[in-house]
């Protein structure tokens, strides 16, 4: 009985448990399986890192204040965080690595960097 690749369909020769005919064949097939795990983590990297970008180069201090129009027109997607933080008066701070925001009256925004990870 002859085994066949199930990447490219080539005849398989050497071990017994051998399932492909060459690494690239092997690395072609495993990159297909992953590939839409793949875009959809590449995608929302790209989307994090533009809005960490944007609240980056709003907030040049410790703390700043913006509107939304402003974070919409630099392409800010609000749907995508890293992390949430609630103070102790029950505000909630949305996290984008180290740079949050603050939703504010009359849509205005206030940016923070947390230093809380940098060393002195």
């Amino acid at each position: 009985m002859e085994r066949s690749c199930p990447e490219c369909g080539r005849p398989i020769f050497g071990r017994a448990d051998k399932k492909f005919c060459s690494e690239a064949c092997r690395n072609s097939y495993n990159n297909k399986l992953k590939a839409v795990s793949t875009n959809l983590i590449r995608n929302t990297n790209y989307a994090l890192k533009k809005n960490y970008k944007i609240l980056e180069s709003i907030c040049k201090e410790d703390k700043a204040k913006t509107v939304r129009s402003t974070l919409l027109k630099n392409g800010f997607d609000f749907n995508l965080i890293t992390s949430l933080r609630t103070t102790k008066k029950g505000s909630t701070y949305y996290f984008v690595y180290d740079y949050g925001y603050l939703e504010l009256d009359n849509d205005f925004f206030l940016i923070v960097k947390d230093n809380r990870g940098e060393e002195d």
